[in-house]
């Protein structure tokens, strides 16, 4: 699976550099005292709260809002006034990527220059994917596209809507190529309607960040091993996590090799524990606990379980042919709970006299059925044609 790789070219500049001297120059020059107020008077502003930079140490502050304004400003090679390790440009660097998905002009590659004599970073250029004489126009491009997507959505609805409408929206425009186009960034799924794990998330985040919700981005690994990216929610006091790429099922299919159309809602606003039996977080940020079921889709929908009870499912199943549902799922509240579950539809003749009710009122002699499993979330789905 695809996923933004920062690649370090450095070189070593002979002599010292005076940083500290050279930052209180340049911005006293200005009449600035911190990269802080140069933002601000240059009227560069996020969108919501920046995680990363709050989750960085004080002493590297300074130097993320510097490179940010200066990112901002279309620099996209110069000097570095701010003192720091190269370990520590590109902690400052991802960290600005993870909070701003609407950077959208950087590549995936930057060169560094450090100073023989401090081991400081004095320079970078970035590699760029958009020209810059193209930028505002693809900005404008993108923001128009964000707000088409959004007025689909009441701004009076809760958090959690919003969250599950930007999901939906997603998964229902994209489709899930690794050969697609800037599927690093936001335009991919924004204008492009086709990406990998990258785009999606942050697509996700920059569009939930401009209707002020909190999201973040977190990059790790998945249980092939594969490096990925998905996100990190706050509905009130909680944190959730969200992977849209996992619930499009365009995305499944490829990885699972499945048939399926529907839309997987396991890793809509889920927690650690679910989570994490497929994801690893890298640990490039401290995260919150996520522990909160207050926001699970199944619960929320009435298809939760938290034992078994074979009256409660049968009478379940009846009532799906009897609705003439297409599909019914049903998530457990334990490993033995979906497994007595599955054992008595699939081979305890539970399932057959569901079919047996499907045939009668339907005037059929036969019927076809397939079901999918998910041992990972306890879920349990069954489409009746």
């Amino acid at each position: 699976m695809a996923l933004w790789l920062c690649a370090v070219a450095a070189s070593m500049l002979a002599g010292g550099c005076g940083t500290i001297g050279r930052v209180q120059y340049q911005l006293s020059g200005n009449g600035v005292e911190s990269w802080e107020q140069a933002a601000a008077e240059a009227g560069i502003e996020t969108l919501t709260e920046e995680y990363y930079y709050e989750n960085l140490p004080e002493d590297l502050r300074e130097a993320y809002r510097e490179l940010y304004v200066r990112i901002m400003r279309n620099e996209d090679s110069a000097e570095i006034y701010s003192g720091i390790t190269t370990d520590d440009f590109w902690k400052v660097y991802y960290g600005i990527l993870a909070d701003h998905p609407e950077i959208f002009w950087i590549g995936k590659s930057v060169q560094v220059q450090q100073s023989g004599l401090t081991g400081n970073v004095v320079s970078y250029e970035f590699e760029t994917t958009v020209p810059l004489e193209e930028r505002e126009s693809m900005r404008a491009q993108i923001e128009a596209a964000a707000d088409a997507c959004l007025a689909g959505v009441s701004q009076d609805a809760s958090a959690y809507d919003k969250i599950k409408y930007v999901y939906e929206f997603i998964i229902n425009t994209t489709d899930y190529d690794e050969n697609g186009q800037d599927t690093q960034n936001i335009q991919s799924v924004l204008l492009y309607q086709s990406s990998v794990c990258a785009g999606y998330s942050k697509a996700f985040q920059y569009l939930l960040n401009r209707m002020g919700i909190f999201c973040t981005y977190i990059t790790g690994t998945i249980r092939d091993g594969g490096d990925h990216g998905w996100n990190l929610v706050r509905i009130d006091d909680s944190y959730y996590y969200v992977d849209v790429t996992w619930g499009d099922p365009v995305f499944a299919n490829q990885m699972e090799g499945q048939e399926s159309t529907v839309m997987n809602y396991n890793y809509l606003c889920c927690t650690q524990e679910d989570l994490f039996k497929t994801h690893e977080p890298d640990g490039t940020v401290p995260l919150p606990e996520c522990t909160s079921n207050d926001y699970n889709y199944y619960m929320l929908n009435g298809m939760y379980y938290e034992t078994f009870d074979y009256d409660t499912i049968y009478n379940r199943l009846m009532e799906s042919v009897w609705n003439g549902d297409s599909s019914i799922v049903m998530k457990f509240g334990s490993r033995e709970a979906y497994d007595t579950a599955v054992y008595e539809i699939l081979e305890d003749g539970m399932l057959n006299d569901a079919g047996q009710y499907l045939m009668s009122q339907n005037g059929v002699s036969t019927w076809n059925y397939r079901y999918q499993t998910d041992e990972n979330f306890y879920v349990f789905t069954l489409y009746w044609r």
